[in-house]
């Protein structure tokens, strides 16, 4: 996930601040200046560093800060603020016109930054939305990227529009929507082609279409793992074209995540969403102020929340609930928690909105819980018949070592995996509030693990 190692370091400063009575001045300012070096390590803009860090001290060191009940914890709170401030406060919905008319969005950025992948994913979001997208392929140059288009349209249930390889981008704009008109969609999305540099014929063919098509709203789609550059070409799009807002790709990658720290400083422009896998449905409203809290370590389970139940289906998983509750659950439960935890991202998706969880701690808790491992425990359930998995107690020696030897594995993965089970029964039967407490749902709905 982008920002761990950033998290990781701006906690152990935070952790040195609350160890702390009152705060002098030099406290502040050596805190600081630790917060600075890893803003600069993640890639953060130099320059929005420096304000940054500005406005931090010029705030953290006043009289309230110094005197308080809790110096070290009010310093934290102004940090989480500016970092907030940083990313635009507010969140900023992708502007669609009335229903009644056709909204026309370009999506523009350079080859390789997932631009067509994220149309696909913005297409599916503004389906569920209740809108009609098209899909238009105007990217006639990228071989097989009307085929990519085409692909994942189909797999979103979204209509791809294309005239093929032999006409130009802007005269396939126009036609796309004429189509949309005809045909009753009220969105119309504009993959266009993109380049390995930014270059003139590019820029002329993106100004081009923005001349013949009424275009309501330009999306740029920027690689996170591209860093520092990532603001670059944010900023010389937005002086060639004028964008209208930026989808970050890559940010659950191994990336320093500084471009999502630095692209509203420097173009002005908001981040609308942010995509966090490979999945179609992998792509994020972007708030501000949750990403905030997931560097500070503070967790987001306000994101985790709303994952769950876009994901999960929510009858099976209050049925999982209530069996874990009584300790009646059986190992085809288990699967399905295991399938709705591969849901939601896996582990290390989850994990990584959960307050107070750091880089190396979810490094940690991955290697405890490894994919290899979780294949092994699937092969080896899968391997019982449906009466042992719905009644584990039934499982003596002699099926036990049928059941091993149809996993290929040794007696003592199985004899350890029902060992572990058993003891998680016990403990969901001595603790009850820790399925689904209050601060884990919202109405009536709970996470189901």
């Amino acid at each position: 996930m982008a920002f761990d190692s950033l998290s990781e370091k701006l906690q152990n400063v935070f952790k040195a601040l609350r160890s702390k009575g009152l705060l002098t001045e030099a406290d502040v300012k050596a805190a600081l200046k630790e917060v600075k070096l890893a803003l600069l390590e993640a890639d953060v803009n130099f320059k929005v560093v420096k304000q940054f860090i500005q406005s931090v001290q010029q705030r953290a060191v006043g009289q309230d800060v110094m005197t308080g009940l809790n110096p070290g914890q009010m310093v934290i709170k102004i940090v989480n603020e500016e970092l907030v401030s940083l990313m635009g406060s507010d969140t900023t919905e992708l502007a669609l016109k009335p229903s009644n008319e056709i909204t026309v969005i370009m999506m523009a950025g350079l080859q390789g930054a997932g631009k067509t992948t994220t149309a696909a994913k913005l297409a599916g979001k503004l389906k569920q939305k209740g809108r009609k997208p098209l899909l238009a392929a105007c990217d006639i140059y990228r071989p097989a990227a009307i085929k990519q288009l085409q692909v994942n349209g189909e797999k979103q249930g979204v209509e791809v529009f294309s005239m093929g390889d032999g006409h130009k981008p802007v005269n396939i704009a126009k036609a796309a929507v004429e189509h949309a008109m005809k045909h009753g969609q009220n969105v119309v999305i504009l993959d266009t082609a993109g380049r390995l540099h930014i270059d003139e014929d590019m820029m002329n063919e993106l100004a081009g279409i923005k001349e013949n098509v009424d275009v309501y709203k330009t999306v740029l789609v920027v690689d996170a793992m591209t860093g520092q550059d990532a603001v670059n070409v944010a900023a010389t799009f937005n002086e060639k074209i004028s964008i209208d807002g930026v989808i970050l790709t890559k940010l659950d990658g191994d990336t320093r995540g500084g471009a999502a720290l630095s692209i509203r400083a420097v173009t002005g422009k908001p981040i609308l969403y942010v995509g966090m896998g490979e999945k179609l449905s992998d792509l994020e409203q972007f708030y501000p102020d949750r990403m905030a809290s997931r560097i500070l370590g503070m967790g987001d389970v306000l994101s985790l929340i709303e994952k769950a139940q876009e994901e999960i289906d929510e009858d099976k998983a209050r049925a999982l609930e209530q069996k874990m509750r009584k300790a009646e659950f059986g190992f085809d439960d288990y699967l399905e928690s295991m399938s709705q935890m591969k849901k939601l991202g896996g582990l290390s998706s989850i994990l990584s909105m959960m307050p107070g969880i750091g880089g190396s701690q979810i490094a940690e808790l991955e290697n405890a819980v490894d994919e290899k491992k979780m294949a092994r425990i699937e092969g080896i359930i899968y391997s019982m018949t449906p009466k042992e998995r719905a009644n584990p107690s039934i499982l003596n020696p002699s099926r036990k070592r049928r059941i091993a030897k149809g996993a290929g594995v040794d007696i003592s993965e199985v004899n350890r995996l029902v060992k572990q089970f058993e003891q998680s029964k016990k403990m969901m039967k001595q603790m009850p509030g820790l399925m689904g407490g209050r601060g884990m749902k919202r109405g009536h709905f709970k996470l189901p693990f």
